[in-house]
């Protein structure tokens, strides 16, 4: 008998699995997110079923470096903040960059005021001061900054902080309005100047700058909130004669990034920002919005802009769910198909189908792992906190964060979007990599990133209303697990 079992036991390695070995199993961690209650929930029970999605982890094959993922410190989140209590104010904080939270690693704020703002304000505020002796952000020190030190004091890693403008203030510009109208030439000197001030005025607060973007928004409006209008070419001749130039002679190791608005125009934009050596020198990347389509990530832009300045940065740098009152302790409508944007009432005709109904989980997942496969290196979420309007917002202008708090009666509500980015920003690290896969169900969204400790971040959504069985192989190891219908996984395997 005993030879037999030997017998038996030598076919079963000719067919690579013997008696006395199992075939070797992937070491995984999963988290899920999902429309039946889960949230950034540990997973370790899968049920089984027949049809088995297959995804095959291939670290070998190296994409782009990822520099971060975050929201902002606007004026409305930090005020917000200062309304609430003390413990109200560190658990909000704590969650979005202590090491349990969403561990944001990049995030960005606005120079003077933006609509996100209780009031029109500039940090030169007096007219024709050339040399900016007047320069002061004293508008800040109530707010934003304690906001960014808080911040700092609770993330270990650190983060890396963008700066925006959206307008000059208006002595500078040709219609003198914090609306629309564009930089008189005569000031290009001045305007580049109030960008290496502001650097040195947020060094002595102990807040370094990172980067900034030239223009939030250059394409702009002319009857809302604050804006200034650039074109790409204008944009370029500014930083490569004036904001380049002073920031360098200055001594400010800073990134500039150009652009800032949505990506149905990326192509002509980044055409003129790395036209030559000349105008390239400055731009260390671009930034980009996803405001032109609710549910079109404008991939072929996103290749086009990679393959145009493959070794420049490629942000996002700003979304959200806008013209919506956020929906308070209403986990279910962020999962429903509900939700308009800006262009459902007000995109032109020919643009109107790129602006249909959507769940706003579903957009931001989608987003960000359809920018993370088309080169995309970071993403930043518009507003960290904002109250159950959807405010403060000087212009009414109301918006939907992951966070919404009720200062009056001191409650938060996170709502499903601050699980969906914390999906991405706790687990997929600065400096990780993305790396190739493949899968067997296009209707499953997947993206995958090896970070610097060696371990991989797998991020899969499921938009479908039936669950998934999943095989999850790298290499000559393999895992069984199972995703949630609509839900949204982090998989983090060990090696």
């Amino acid at each position: 008998m005993k030879k037999f079992k030997n017998f038996i036991c030598i076919l079963l390695t000719f067919g690579m699995l013997s008696c006395d070995e199992k075939q070797e199993t992937l070491s995984f961690e999963v988290y899920e997110t999902s429309a039946s209650g889960n949230k950034l929930k540990q997973i370790t029970e899968f049920p089984k079923g027949n049809e088995v999605v297959e995804i095959v982890v291939m670290p070998d094959e190296k994409f782009q470096t990822i520099t971060g993922f975050g929201g902002s410190f606007t004026e409305a989140s930090a005020s917000l903040l200062n309304e609430l209590g003390k413990e109200n104010r560190a658990h909000i904080l704590n969650a979005y960059f202590g090491e349990e939270g969403a561990r944001y690693s990049l995030t960005r704020t606005h120079m003077n005021s933006c609509d996100f703002s209780l009031s029109n304000y500039s940090y030169a505020p007096v007219a024709d001061d050339i040399e900016l002796k007047n320069f002061s952000i004293e508008e800040d020190r109530d707010d934003i900054i304690p906001m960014i030190k808080e911040a700092m004091a609770l993330s270990k890693d650190g983060f890396k902080i963008l700066s925006s403008p959206w307008t000059a203030p208006p002595w500078m510009k040709d219609n003198n309005d914090w609306r629309g109208g564009k930089l008189l030439p005569k000031y290009n000197d001045t305007w580049a100047l109030f960008f290496s001030k502001y650097i040195d005025a947020y060094k002595k607060e102990g807040i370094d700058i990172w980067g900034f973007t030239v223009e939030n928004e250059p394409l702009g409006n002319d009857n809302n909130w604050e804006s200034m209008h650039f074109d790409a070419e204008t944009m370029t001749h500014f930083v490569q004669n004036y904001l380049g130039p002073r920031l360098e002679a200055d001594g400010h190791d800073v990134k500039i990034l150009g652009y800032d608005q949505n990506r149905e125009h990326l192509t002509e934009w980044v055409d003129a920002m790395y036209k030559d050596s000349s105008t390239a020198k400055y731009y260390d990347g671009t930034a980009i919005h996803w405001y032109a389509s609710t549910y079109d990530i404008f991939p072929e832009a996103l290749q086009y802009a990679h393959n145009k300045a493959p070794n420049k940065y490629l942000i996002q740098t700003e979304a959200c769910v806008d013209a919506e009152i956020p929906k308070w302790k209403d986990d279910a409508w962020y999962w429903k198909k509900e939700a308009t944007d800006w262009g459902w009432d007000w995109a032109p005709e020919k643009d109107k189908h790129l602006h249909p109904k959507y769940a706003p989980v579903n957009r931001y997942a989608r987003d960000m792992i359809g920018c993370l496969n088309n080169w995309v290196d970071g993403w930043i979420d518009w507003n960290m906190v904002l109250n159950k309007q959807g405010g403060p917002n000087w212009f009414k202008n109301w918006c939907v964060a992951p966070v919404i708090v009720d200062p009056e009666n001191d409650e938060v509500y996170f709502t499903p979007l601050y699980y969906v980015m914390t999906h991405f920003s706790r687990f997929i690290r600065p400096e990780s990599k993305r790396i190739g896969f493949t899968k067997t169900d296009d209707s499953l969204l997947v993206t995958a990133c090896e970070n610097p400790d060696g371990s991989i971040a797998i991020v899969v959504f499921n938009q479908n209303e039936d669950s998934k069985n999943l095989k999850l192989s790298l290499g000559e190891k393999s895992a069984e697990l199972a995703i949630s219908a609509q839900a949204i996984q982090t998989i983090i395997l060990k090696q």
